[in-house]
């Protein structure tokens, strides 16, 4: 099941198209809430066939998004900088979200260095507290794309991830979400970013330095996750601050993750 939400409803991907399911949720972050993963889209009436046209954020009404900084071993590389030996962890405010193939504003007068970060998020299917990593697969409902935007001078100025990473439309997440289930190696998912046509990120989740179980586990015995809750894995090397060029008017950036419809996202 790799679902997209729509103005008419939520849908499930076919083939060139979609089928629109008779669900009463606006988004998959409100499926989840709703305690029973996948299954109501599953047993859903199809209402037929759609040619979307627009799509909306298909997480934005999910109540928690999690990052992580530095948690693959070619960043560290890249920078040079020690392999931490706990996640670097922050919250991005939910009203940052933005849907697919957004035109994002540059706040140009609160920063000059506006940044892409192509991430495999992983959405919360049922309730975690102190999961132990072995456990966490079951949890997880299902996978999308994240472009998660940050302004460096900001989070420089600031040491405060949340400031930096909440301007409106920067937790770009989409365009579908694709059902865990159907993933093929959920140790291993793709991820690849590129600017204006040009591929500058390109990697998977085996290069992490805090694996998928790990890193939610210990996110978990911290802080309760519920279902429709967005954990991000972080970026690796490739981004904007990496080779000192940042976001202008006019660029677009598209990630795309394994399985998953690719997001875009345009700057203005």
């Amino acid at each position: 099941m790799n679902l997209i939400a729509t103005p008419q409803g939520l849908a499930r991907l076919d083939g060139d198209g979609a089928v629109l399911l008779d669900l009463p949720f606006a988004d998959v972050a409100e499926l989840l809430a709703a305690g029973e993963g996948f299954a109501p889209a599953h047993a859903a009436r199809e209402r037929g066939r759609i040619e979307p046209e627009e799509l909306l954020a298909p997480l934005g009404g999910t109540g928690a998004i999690w990052g992580v900084g530095l948690n693959y071993l070619s960043k560290a590389r890249l920078t040079g900088r020690a392999v931490p030996s706990e996640p670097i962890l922050f919250l991005r405010s939910p009203s940052a979200v933005s849907a697919p193939g957004a035109e994002v504003t540059l706040p140009q007068d609160r920063s000059s260095q506006v940044d892409y970060e192509g991430e495999v998020a992983f959405v919360i299917g049922r309730p975690m507290h102190r999961t132990p990593p072995g456990e966490v697969w079951r949890h997880i409902a299902g996978i999308t794309a994240a472009n998660d935007m940050t302004a460096r001078d900001v989070m420089v100025a600031t040491a405060t991830p949340t400031l930096a990473k909440s301007f409106p439309g920067f937790g770009a997440l989409g365009a579908s979400v694709l059902e865990l289930s159907a993933v093929d190696d959920p140790e291993k998912i793709t991820v690849r970013t590129s600017v204006n046509g040009t591929v500058r990120q390109d990697s998977s989740t085996a290069e992490l330095i805090f694996a998928v179980p790990e890193l939610i586990s210990r996110i978990s015995h911290f802080a309760a996750l519920r279902p429709g809750d967005v954990v991000l894995t972080g970026t690796p090397a490739g981004t904007g601050q990496d080779r000192g060029v940042f976001l202008r008017p006019g660029d677009e950036v598209e990630v795309s993750v394994a399985g998953v419809l690719p997001l875009r996202t345009r700057y203005r």
